[in-house]
């Protein structure tokens, strides 16, 4: 990752499941300061924009001479708001490459030499601005770097996550069984492990149908299975 702002990105990297991959050699996740490669006294990474206008814009020179200095993994993406939209099905085939690279942005954006020049493409993780591209690198190597193999203890919890399967995950209890009168479900401590999958199944498509039916009419919409599966649990 390419950043003015490392003291932003660090301590995330460093910490729970990112932290304990690169300490033990399954992820290879690299920082690089914008900053070590300015050539004046103020290690300045930005100028004010020609024609005017409000702000600051990140200068191509140092980006240009870290990326070339570097020469790093590629593709290399730039975090911009009007970049492709990540999802899950990116973070998939991003977790299946050989690597990547980000570079994020920062004040007003970055002079446009970068776009045409230097990137392979731009990636944004939603319709909003932030201060930064810090926080949206972040976001993307969570979301990739947890679908490597080794990342998690448990691969099964990634096949059953949200968007796995293009819908919404079940509800999820853990003890106690009774808390303040709000009960598990009985289903869930039946032992019944084949009528567990398929309540789970149709929670999900219940949830999603609710919040997110854009999902299921991508997914073509209900089948006959999913339709008799939903009647089962009273949820058609």
């Amino acid at each position: 990752m390419f950043t003015c702002l490392p003291q932003l990105l660090e301590p995330v990297l460093g910490g729970s499941l990112l932290g304990r991959a690169r300490d033990g050699g399954v992820l290879d996740v690299r920082v690089h300061d914008l900053r070590d490669y300015t050539t004046d006294k103020h290690r300045s990474v930005d100028d004010a924009p020609f024609g005017g206008g409000p702000g600051m814009v990140l200068a191509p020179e140092p980006i240009f001479r870290a990326v070339e200095s570097v020469d790093p993994v590629r593709p290399l993406y730039l975090l911009s708001p009007g970049g492709r939209r990540f999802d899950h099905a990116m973070a998939v085939e991003l977790a299946e490459a050989k690597g990547f690279s980000l570079l994020c942005g920062r004040y007003e954006g970055v002079d446009e030499r970068v776009h045409e020049h230097l990137v392979d493409d731009e990636l944004s993780i939603g319709d909003y601005v932030l201060a930064g591209g810090e926080a949206a690198a972040f976001v993307v190597v969570e979301a990739v770097t947890r679908l490597v193999p080794g990342v998690m203890g448990n691969e099964a919890s990634v096949e059953e996550e949200s968007f796995g399967h293009g819908l919404l995950e079940y509800p999820q209890y853990t003890r106690p069984a009774d808390f303040r009168g709000w009960t598990v479900p009985e289903v869930l401590r039946s032992g019944d492990h084949g009528r567990v999958e398929r309540w789970r199944r149709a929670q999900s498509l219940a949830r999603t149908l609710e919040r997110r039916p854009d999902l299921v009419d991508a997914r073509g919409g209900l089948t006959e299975e999913d339709r008799a599966l939903l009647q089962e649990f009273g949820l058609g």
